[in-house]
């Protein structure tokens, strides 16, 4: 049956099928530019899905589908610290089974790097600066 590659093809329509359909798999191939087939393992507050499909070499294995509300903005600083250790292999228990992660309540609520965004921290000073640029049409 690998000899036609029937076995690709069935393949391709198992991963169509996991997906959601052919309208879904071209949004998530739109997306996150990759289709793969896996076991959902999690989902954390924000709506990442955490998937793991052991058959992928080792590094490979574990991926994230970003909530659909980041659209095609998505980094990798959307995952929060818990999962993060997870998809690093830190551990092999996700989050949600883990009963012996702390939860103090000095810790805080995750979120994203802002950098490059209109959202990003711009520190400001109340002193003049020691240098001033030069304008031309200023005149002394």
């Amino acid at each position: 049956m690998s000899y036609f590659g029937l076995d690709r093809v069935s393949k391709l329509f198992r991963i169509i099928q996991q997906n959601g359909g052919i309208r879904a798999s071209l949004y998530k191939l739109y997306r996150m530019d990759d289709l793969k087939e896996g076991r959902l393992v999690g989902e954390d507050k924000y709506g990442n899905k955490y998937y793991e499909n052991p058959y992928f070499f080792y590094g490979r294995n574990r991926w994230v589908e970003y909530s659909p509300d980041f659209s095609t903005d998505y980094d990798g600083s959307q995952i929060p610290a818990d999962w993060f250790g997870w998809m690093h292999y830190k551990t092999d228990l996700p989050p949600d089974r883990d009963g012996t992660r702390p939860k103090y309540k000095w810790m805080v609520d995750h979120s994203e790097n802002m950098s490059g965004t209109p959202g990003q921290y711009m520190p400001y000073t109340t002193t003049r600066p020691k240098i001033e640029a030069w304008d031309p049409s200023k005149k002394q």
